[in-house]
């Protein structure tokens, strides 16, 4: 588990995070989100240690970030925006360090290494210099060392930050793969990353939480509620009369064309849109053409909460 309560860390005159407060569960993915200069990775790097805060306080799995550092650094992966590598060191040379460095036993530590290099995909490389790997594989092998001793604890600032899209999904699925028994932050700037891999987003903006919550909680907190489209056979009247109906569900706007009645909506009520539309679609016995959540909710959200603070 990570608790973050009221952390704040100034340079200068300039306050980089203001009283920063949230929480991450076992088995939570957390985006976190924000444009540049929010105040992602000094966040980040105050909950690995790297920055002591100037108030406030931290816990990683119950040790507290100041008086506690060495315990958190041996329970936290980190990967840092910029990839903390050694450019002259092989692929191979270099996680052998980082598996020495993490204290991983000597009888255990070929095994480690060959299994993140498998895990992450870095076979093809081993042999090379980190120094003469592209930036996909430069990114991989910043995973790999986050990976290598098993932490219960991941915090990823940009992980498939120069990645091609195959690449991209590997490290998504490798991501959501291990995170059942661990506590993961992912940062990015990417929201399709975060709608694919993440339960809950934490959105910084100035220095501040500016929101905190899943993707649909966030819908409907700032945008009033989550938008759903879809297309039917059947009579426009009958249509948005019914859905009007619906518990939660307001604005609704409907179109009738060629016998079908297109259909948009926004639904305010916790439990999912599409579920209640299914439940209504099956009494009334209107074949259904198409129906889904307007992916563009997160982007909205994300852009209402940035520009109006």
């Amino acid at each position: 588990m990570i608790d973050v309560k009221t952390i704040s860390k100034r340079f200068g005159a300039t306050v980089a995070v203001d009283k920063v407060t949230f929480t991450v569960e076992k088995g939570e993915i957390v985006g976190f989100l924000g444009p540049n200069g929010a105040g992602k990775s000094t966040t980040m790097r105050i909950l690995t240690t790297y920055l002591i805060p100037d108030e406030g306080t931290a816990a990683v799995e119950g040790f507290d970030i100041v008086a506690q550092p060495q315990e958190v650094r041996a329970l936290v992966g980190y990967l840092p925006e910029s990839v903390p590598l050694y450019n002259e060191m092989r692929v191979e040379e270099y996680l052998y360090f980082i598996a020495q460095a993490r204290r991983i036993p000597l009888r255990e530590r070929a095994r480690r290494v060959e299994a993140i290099i498998d895990r992450v995909g870095l076979r093809a490389v081993t042999k090379k210099n980190c120094g003469n790997l592209s930036k996909g594989f430069r990114q991989r092998v910043g995973v790999a060392q986050a990976l290598i001793h098993d932490p219960p604890v991941l915090v990823l600032d940009e992980p498939t930050s120069g990645l091609d899209p195959q690449q991209i999904i590997e490290i998504r699925d490798l991501i959501r793969n291990i995170s059942a028994e661990k506590v993961v932050v992912f940062s990015t700037h990417i929201l399709q990353e975060i709608e694919a891999i993440c339960k809950r987003i934490v959105i910084i903006n100035q220095g501040r939480i500016a929101a905190n919550g899943t993707p649909a909680e966030l819908a409907r907190k700032v945008l009033g509620g989550i938008r759903f489209r879809g297309r039917v056979q059947g009579g426009a009247d009958e249509v948005r009369e019914s859905l009007a109906r619906l518990e939660g569900v307001r604005d609704v706007h409907v179109e009738q064309q060629n016998g079908t009645a297109t259909f948009r909506l926004v639904f305010t009520k916790p439990e999912d849109p599409g579920l209640a539309f299914g439940r209504l679609a099956h009494e009334k016995g209107w074949p259904v053409l198409e129906a889904s959540t307007e992916k563009s909710s997160l982007e909205d959200v994300y852009l209402a909460i940035t520009r109006t603070r």
